[in-house]
């Protein structure tokens, strides 16, 4: 975890970043195949790989969660910050990546769904509708990339005083007799 003191350089967490693009990328390609060719096979891929996508979102997105309240006992953690990597958190490349993908997940879900809105048999609805829930996964991911890596302003003691460890002041005979 990075320290908020600590600059993050332009490829802390490049796993997270790939991971993101190669995924986006992934549902890019079955869902514009599952939209142009619509046949059952590769509606089936992409709601396959839709469903996939969201399954790890949901689960990156918790561990995010989870990190980031552990986290949040020293730093100022912010949900705009962890989900949508915004003021200051992750450098300026990271942040258009992954940002950029997130939005390319949108886009590309809200395109495929609305390009075919009935199923080849003529029926209102099809799987492509899956595509919307692809989304989860960008957000997992940057929450993911922000808990570890993200640059948040440090907690200050309540009441501005300086604490005097990680307990607080020492217990005098007078506290323990209460």
């Amino acid at each position: 975890m990075t320290s908020p003191s600590e600059p993050s350089d332009e490829r802390t967490g490049e796993v997270l970043v790939v991971a993101d693009v190669v995924g986006t990328a992934l549902f890019l390609v079955t869902a514009v195949l599952a939209a142009a060719i619509f046949t059952t096979l590769f509606q089936w891929v992409g709601a396959i790989v839709a469903l996939g996508l969201f399954a790890v979102g949901v689960f990156s997105f918790l561990w995010s969660y989870w990190n980031a309240v552990q986290r949040s006992r020293q730093d100022e953690i912010s949900t705009i910050g962890l989900y949508f990597l915004a003021g200051g958190v992750a450098p300026r490349r990271v942040r258009n990546v992954m940002l950029g993908a997130l939005v390319a997940q949108v886009v590309v879900a809200a395109a495929t769904t609305f390009l075919r809105l009935d199923g080849p048999d003529g029926t209102p609805g099809s799987s492509l509708a899956l595509g919307f829930l692809v989304p989860m996964f960008g957000f997992g991911m940057n929450g993911l990339w922000a808990a570890y890596h993200g640059r948040f302003r440090r907690r200050q003691p309540a009441g501005g005083a300086v604490a005097a460890g990680p307990a607080g002041p020492p217990l005098g005979q007078d506290d323990m007799a209460d």
